[in-house]
């Protein structure tokens, strides 16, 4: 039968209901209550103490070792006299812990072993003065354990050790330096924190002899990637700033390390690195009252200082300036590092040193300035970030007399691009009125053609415009009186062959110049200094070739200062006259013809804005074009004379010259024009024929005979060019010769000479190129006026030659028109 359902067990068994009964009425057990201290320590220490110990020293079977060790420690724990364990426990522990002795195996047990110890440094204090050397040298070993949390709990033993004992504990504290610095590098970071701790209190309460062990390994703790360890390194600098015996002696290796903390990412270790150097430079103050007596009661604020930076306090200040000389070497010597780290962090701790230091970075310039001079040069763009702020700080507190002078002299004897990132960081930095007495000799030092034209580098041309900017930014109308020389360098950087971006920047640079002095535009610059900028080019102009730097310079003011080149016109002339003879240097010489086309192509707005310049022509045409046109063997030469054509076209062809004007040119330069129409040069055959286009139509009718039968030939043997452009020109330009022929006698006097004319285009009327047969079409409908019954036989002669007789037969038509030959 089944039984009754209220004597199922849960577990879905049966029991008796009798025993189940039974079991309900059994009293339950009340916990007991904790026996007295001194009751413990009898028990414990006259019967489980020794037989205990040497179970945890020696018994084979680890559970029997782990209950021995749960035993000893509960009998510590709640005995009240735990020192009196010691001599029994310290040589087991010591055998269990120190591999010589027979390690114990088992990591949880040494965990546990080690904590046993910890339990005993705890609550013995001082009694384990005669064991510190046994303690030491357990930890010794168990600081380089396999097991991590070995050696965490290692590093609390350390602590312990030192807090429990100290005065002893500095006879055994340099023992615990090298395996603790031999654990910092851990691959947990919760070890790292913890041996830096240990390491806070090792070097706190032990032998200060061993500081100089520790600072390398705690100073690479800086760059941890895990916050936590450089918190930890921050706070065990900033106590030994506070509490270390001696730490009057290290304060020039400990106040490095912790000013480091303030560029760290995390805000919180920013914020906990400034707490401690607070904290610091108020107990160094407090104690040092009576040296510091009269900077406290006459302190003044100084009346320039970065904005946004909270200026620290006087014991801060103090400190860092008393030990500027003996931290400078070391960091100057770091922020050249090979390690980009290092010198990253070397830069972010020179401002933050030059930012304490204020007006005693003066006695520290040269060594200084030699060290920034390498940092700026630096690939890693951050460093070279946090040298221009901190050479930025020399400006805001050395004087610019000082300052200035050493930077400008170092830059005169080897001008680099560094020299003037300084330079420009120290101005940037420095308060206007301070700079003013001196901006005459810094735009002096600038505009000498050894710095502005030192080097062609774009890199050392933006530093240039920079400093420019700086200065302007600073000085604002100050700059006025530095005008000319900030012109001259703009233009030299300008003059150099750079990006666009680059030109727009020295435009901009120029209009800011012009804001601050209260002009108009850049134009208005050149037009203020535009005499002296001439004079400034031309010191040298009979010694140039085609390398000289002014030759640049001369390009960009006459091209950029628009029509302000035609107030100084008579010196451009000059210099062109000079330096264009034939005897000068002939690259040179195709440059200048170029800027002069350049200019001739809108010659009312540059050269001839004042109206001046057909004064000048005949010195342009005798002087310049002629000389050039002649023609000499060799591929310069001729590119020479190409420019030159191209240059004579250009004045022809920009509208300034009156027909009488063009008359005396033609008189001067026909002959060159007709030799140039032989040239190898398809330019220089394209522009000739069409100089002498213009000379047929504009003062053709003024031809004797004799210069046309010399000209035309020479334009006709052009119909034969290679070039179709050519061509094209030559049919054009004896259109217009036709009509020089309208005069009855001219006409007569060249019949034959027409004839002539009409076989040869009747020729080319058959050309490839549509274009230039229309050109020729035209040509000949224009010279059909002149003898038609003699064009009609010839074309009758001809047409059934051609290939396309259509052009023919409309040049037929059009003679035998009446009303298109009037037309």
């Amino acid at each position: 039968l089944p039984r009754p359902e209220s004597t199922r067990t849960a577990a879905g068994g049966l029991r008796c209901g009798a025993a189940a009964e039974r079991r309900r009425a059994r009293p339950r057990c009340r916990p007991a209550r904790p026996l007295p201290g001194a009751v413990v320590q009898e028990v414990f220490a006259a019967h489980l103490l020794r037989p205990l110990a040497r179970c945890l020293a020696g018994d084979a079977a680890e559970r029997c070792r782990e209950l021995a060790l749960q035993l000893l420690r509960h009998g510590l724990s709640h005995g009240d006299r735990p020192a009196e364990a010691l001599p029994v426990l310290l040589p087991a522990l010591a055998q269990r812990l120190c591999p010589l002795r027979g390690c114990e195996p088992c990591e949880e047990l040494r965990l546990g072993l080690l904590q046993l110890l910890s339990l005993l440094l705890r609550r013995c204090g001082a009694s384990m003065a005669p064991y510190l050397s046994e303690v030491t040298h357990i930890l010794q070993t168990t600081l380089l354990d396999d097991y991590a949390e070995v050696r965490r709990e290692s590093c609390r033993c350390a602590v312990a050790c030192a807090e429990a004992m100290p005065e002893h504990f500095h006879m055994q504290s340099e023992s615990l330096i090298k395996p603790l610095m031999q654990t910092i590098s851990h691959q947990h970071y919760r070890v790292r924190v913890d041996v830096i701790q240990a390491t806070g209190a090792v070097i706190q309460f032990g032998n200060g002899k061993s500081m100089d062990d520790v600072l390398s390994h705690l100073a690479q703790r800086f760059f941890d990637e895990i916050p936590k360890v450089r918190q930890a390194v921050t706070t065990v600098i900033g106590e030994w700033l506070l509490h270390l015996r001696d730490r009057y002696s290290y304060f020039y290796k400990l106040i490095p390390l912790l000013l480091s903390g303030f560029t760290d990412e995390i805000p919180e270790n920013t914020e906990l690195a400034w707490s401690y150097w607070e904290k610091t430079g108020l107990q160094w103050e407090k104690e040092n009252e009576d040296d510091l007596k009269d900077k406290i009661d006459f302190s003044v604020a100084p009346s320039h200082y970065p904005k946004g930076v909270t200026r620290p306090g006087l014991g801060c200040r103090e400190l860092v300036s008393r030990n500027l000389s003996k931290i400078l070497p070391g960091l100057c010597h770091d922020i050249t590092d090979w390690v980009e780290s290092t010198r990253i962090k070397a830069s972010q701790l020179l401002y933050t040193l030059l930012l304490h230091a204020e007006d005693h970075i003066t006695q520290h310039m040269e060594l200084l300035l030699r060290t920034l001079y390498r940092a700026c040069m630096d690939e890693e763009s951050e460093v070279v970030r946090n040298c221009v702020k901190a050479a930025e700080l020399i400006g805001t507190f050395v004087n610019p007399k000082v300052s200035l002078r050493l930077i400008t002299s170092a830059f005169e004897k080897t001008p680099v691009p560094s020299y003037v990132m300084i330079l420009t960081a120290v101005i940037r930095g420095s308060p206007k009125e301070i700079l003013k007495p001196h901006l005459t000799d810094l735009g002096n030092a600038l505009s000498k053609a050894e710095i502005c034209r030192r080097s062609e580098e774009v890199f050392y041309k933006e530093q240039l415009l920079c400093c420019v900017q700086a200065l302007i930014e600073v000085c604002q109308e100050d700059c006025k009186e530095i005008s000319l020389q900030l012109t001259k360098v703009l233009v030299t950087v300008m003059a150099i062959p750079c990006s666009q971006h680059l030109k727009e920047k020295v435009e901009e640079t120029m209009c800011s110049l012009a804001e601050v002095q209260q002009l108009d535009g850049f134009l208005y610059l050149y037009k203020q200094h535009i005499i002296q900028l001439m004079e400034w080019v031309s010191v040298s102009h009979n010694c140039w070739t085609c390398y000289s730097p002014e030759l640049l310079q001369l390009d960009v003011i006459a091209t950029h200062s628009g029509p302000v080149i035609g107030e100084a016109l008579h010196d451009f002339i000059l210099i062109l006259k000079t330096c264009l003879q034939p005897n000068k240097d002939p690259q040179m010489r195709l440059k200048l013809f170029t800027l002069l086309s350049q200019l001739l192509q809108k010659a009312n707005e540059t050269v001839n804005s004042q109206g001046q310049f057909l004064s000048y022509l005949e010195t342009v045409i005798k002087d310049m074009l002629a000389p050039n046109l002649q023609w000499h063997a060799g591929r310069t030469a001729a590119a020479i004379r190409t420019t030159a054509v191209s240059c004579l076209w250009a004045l022809i062809h920009c509208e300034m010259l009156s027909p009488k004007e063009i008359l005396e040119v033609e008189g001067m330069l026909m002959p060159q024009m007709i030799a140039s129409l032989d040239e190898d040069s398809k330019m220089a055959r394209l522009m000739a024929c069409r100089i002498v286009d213009v000379f047929f139509k504009v003062c053709g009718r003024q031809f004797d005979s004799d210069k046309l039968i010399k000209t035309y030939p020479e334009v006709l043997k052009r119909l034969d060019d290679a070039s179709p452009d050519v061509r094209l020109a030559a049919a054009h330009t004896l259109t217009n010769c036709f009509k020089c022929l309208k005069d009855n006698d001219m006409k007569s006097l060249m019949q034959n000479n027409i004839r002539f004319l009409y076989q040869e285009l009747l020729v080319h009327l058959d050309d490839q190129d549509q274009n230039i047969q229309n050109a020729v079409l035209e040509a000949l409908k224009e010279g059909s006026i002149l003898y038609p019954e003699m064009l009609v036989r010839e074309i009758e002669v001809v047409v059934h030659k051609h290939r396309t007789p259509v052009y023919c037969n409309q040049l037929l038509h059009h003679i035998q028109s009446p009303k298109e030959s009037v037309l």
